[in-house]
């Protein structure tokens, strides 16, 4: 196909849909729709759709298999996940993230000279969620049993042929791997040759992985002997991994390699079911989980967006990008100030937060012809009636770094699972202008990875799963990569004092599925992989399809800015590792010389990429035609199957 043209113009410049053609074919079906980031993990979605399964039996066997496959992300990870309940007319949030394990303070890691828990290994972990949440989704919402859901991943880790993303990931991240047994054995299949990992194609076999995942069937086959219900079978499953054999080798495996995560702490934790936030953005319904994701930084630049005429300013002008930037980082700013685990912190700041009053103060802050190097969060608690009792760190929290100091010209991309700027799976990542150091921009190839899945009557499943990434360090004889999301985390109030690190509690992530309603029916689900970039492409997207017309699959691969003034979420251990980057943005290689110059004269640094659209997968809900619609990205392996 022939390449898309996104020409950005000043003004106007939105190419009519009929001159618009992708580099992947869209997606249609009738019956199911299946989008993950691989294409196994999307078989393994339709194997299960096949059999009668809905969407959300569809949705965990993908994955499982994703998790198998390490794209990027283990069963020891997290998922977060929301459900739309057809029969309830209603949108559900799963919360199935781990938490900071017992001895896991900001004391702790301060003793080691520590700014921020550790980016790999053992002391990078929380308790593992995914194993959890996806029983809880398929006992509460699924119709099949984990025997089947689990099928396609139990075939795979008897064996499957890996793909080369996977295995030179493994090739590159050997130097951790090495230091831990476990990890070494499962993932250096040629030792002490010059290359020790798998070569893609070859059969990767987890023998650990398998007994595990045969074990918690094992649980569910023994309850049903029982005469124990479906549901009660596959929680039998769930509590073999979190407090019976899978749970005391986990443990055991975890503590041999220095970690903290004990058996008291696996058998505490649960998955939670919640409520979504939502906003109303000019008659449509978008639904996020709960601030203890970024999500609600997409509800908030939605609700400040709506003071701007987006349309008029034209796709990608210079007013537009301009506007988009300043929008994001005053969400942001705010992300990164007031975001954090709800349960731990009762004065929570969210409903001033999403307050369309508090969206147009923040709005006028936003001036037509410059970048506002430190925007800084908001006072959302004016809005709620409330002082707000966290402005005395704001003081301090300056002091930490001077974010409107000058910057080298040249865009920073965030770290981990950051956007990819890739030419084909198998090549080597081509990478924005002026990015850092070699490990910097080995982060940059890596992902997590999305879920999506839609039904013909009517279930529909948007799930951002990651955590247990490569290099992971596994746990014992599990075949189980721990998380290693604790580096989200922060271990001083006047930068979050809503995500210090504590026992028990969750860390503020990356991690954010979407979904919408129009008219109070199911429109659109979406999400993205990469870090602190999945807010940022996911609201492009969304304003791509709902201001501008596009079709899911010209949406997914759209040109997309970035911003990268903000702090990172995830990657390096020091404060000038995370620290914002004032005016940095990441543009398409197809931007305009003009635009170019005008946003250097806003005091922008900019930076380029071929392909700076996510990658995004998505499912628009045709009602007009009773059909699906699905988008999976140009980047990278993400792939889809519709029937």
């Amino acid at each position: 196909m022939k390449y898309v043209l996104f020409l950005v113009l000043l003004g106007c410049s939105y190419i009519p849909l009929q001159a618009q053609q992708t580099q992947k074919p869209p997606l249609h079906g009738k019956n199911w729709m299946a989008v993950t980031g691989k294409p196994l993990a999307a078989t393994a979605g339709a194997m299960i759709f096949q059999q009668k399964g809905n969407a959300v039996d569809a949705a965990c066997a993908m994955l499982a298999a994703t998790c198998t496959m390490w794209d990027v992300l283990s069963w020891g990870g997290e998922t977060q996940a929301l459900i739309y309940h057809p029969k309830l007319k209603k949108v559900i949030a799963i919360n199935a993230l781990g938490v900071a394990p017992t001895g896991a303070t900001p004391a702790f890691f301060k003793k080691k000279g520590y700014d921020f828990p550790p980016e790999y290994g053992p002391l990078a972990a929380v308790t593992p969620g995914t194993a959890g949440g996806l029983c809880y989704m398929l006992a509460e919402y699924g119709t099949l049993s984990l025997q089947q859901v689990l099928a396609p991943a139990i075939e795979m880790a008897a064996g499957y042929p890996i793909e080369a993303q996977t295995a030179n990931s493994l090739e590159r991240g050997k130097k951790y791997i090495k230091e831990w047994p476990y990890s070494k054995a499962v993932f250096l299949t040629h030792p002490g040759e010059k290359r020790e990992a798998p070569e893609a194609g070859e059969i990767f076999v987890q023998t650990d992985l398998l007994h595990t995942l045969q074990k918690m069937v094992e649980a569910e086959q023994a309850a049903l002997r029982q005469h124990k219900s479906r549901k009660e079978a596959i929680m039998a499953a769930y509590d073999r991994f979190y407090k019976g054999d899978i749970a005391k080798e986990f443990v055991r495996g975890c503590q041999e390699q220095g970690g903290l995560i004990t058996l008291e702490d696996l058998a505490r934790w649960k998955p939670v079911e919640e409520e979504p936030l939502h906003v109303n953005y000019k008659g449509i319904e978008v639904y996020k989980l709960q601030e203890w994701t970024q999500g609600p930084a997409l509800l908030q630049s939605l609700n400040i967006l709506e003071n701007f005429d987006l349309k008029a300013m034209g796709y990608n002008s210079t007013r537009y990008i301009h506007t988009l930037y300043q929008t994001m980082n005053l969400a942001f700013a705010d992300r990164d100030f007031y975001y954090g685990d709800p349960y731990f912190n009762k004065n929570r700041a969210i409903k001033g937060l999403l307050d369309k009053g508090y969206a147009k103060q923040r709005a006028a802050l936003i001036t037509p012809d410059r970048n506002n190097p430190d925007p800084g969060p908001g006072d959302p608690y004016a809005f709620m009636g409330k002082s707000n009792p966290y402005l005395r760190f704001l003081p301090e929290r300056k002091t930490l770094t001077d974010t409107t100091s000058g910057r080298p010209p040249g865009g920073f991309v965030p770290k981990h699972d950051a956007a990819l700027l890739l030419t084909a799976p198998d090549q080597a990542p081509v990478y924005a202008a002026h990015t850092a150091d070699s490990a910097y921009m080995d982060r940059l190839w890596r992902g997590t990875t999305s879920v999506e899945a839609a039904d013909k009557d009517g279930w529909i499943v948007s799930i951002t799963p990651s955590g247990g990434w490569i290099p992971a360090c596994i746990a014992g004889k599990t075949g189980i990569g721990m998380s290693q999301r604790l580096q989200s985390f922060v271990l001083d109030s006047a930068l979050s004092p809503f995500n210090v690190v504590a026992p028990g509690k969750r860390p503020r992530v990356t991690l954010t599925p979407s979904m919408a309603l129009k008219d109070g029916k199911p429109f659109l689900s979406f999400a993205v992989q990469g870090g602190d970039t999945q807010d940022q492409n996911l609201l492009q997207f969304f304003l791509n399809v709902v201001e501008f017309g596009m079709t899911v699959q010209q949406a997914t691969e759209a040109a997309n800015i970035n911003t990268n003034q903000l702090w990172l979420s995830l990657g390096g251990m020091t404060i000038k590792d995370r620290e914002p980057h004032p005016g940095s943005i990441l543009l398409n290689n197809n931007t305009t010389e003009n635009t170019r110059k005008e946003l250097e004269k806003m005091g922008y640094h900019l930076s380029f990429g071929e392909r700076t659209s996510g990658p995004v997968n998505a499912i628009f809900l045709d009602h007009a035609h009773g059909t699906l619609w699905g988008g999976s990205s140009n980047h990278g392996e993400d792939y889809g199957i519709g029937w």
